[in-house]
């Protein structure tokens, strides 16, 4: 299965210094061992179309061989850790699943 999740960052945090830190917890979410692979980006500079969001500022997708890694992932310690550090950080943030 795979596991989006989109970010949209508050203003006060639109910093270059803000935006590095968020990227290195973003990194490390990449690494909880649960994941089979994954990766986090932000909006492609395409050409703008009336179906394109790109109003969100980072987004990550992770992918998980069962549902059951993707739950164990939902409540694993450096998961827990990156939603405590930065959810005050977060205007918006969307998930999408997929089977």
């Amino acid at each position: 299965m795979e596991h989006h999740v989109y970010f949209w960052l508050k203003g006060e945090y639109q910093n270059d210094a803000d935006r590095a830190v968020f990227e290195q917890g973003l990194t490390a979410l990449m690494e909880i061992k649960l994941s089979t692979g994954g990766h986090w980006a932000v909006p492609a500079k395409v050409m703008p179309r009336p179906v394109i969001d790109q109003s969100w500022d980072y987004a990550t997708s992770m992918q998980f061989s069962t549902i059951e890694d993707h739950d164990a992932y939902q409540v694993d310690p450096d998961h827990e850790i990156f939603i405590n550090s930065f959810k005050d950080w977060w205007a918006q943030v969307q998930v999408r699943d997929l089977a």
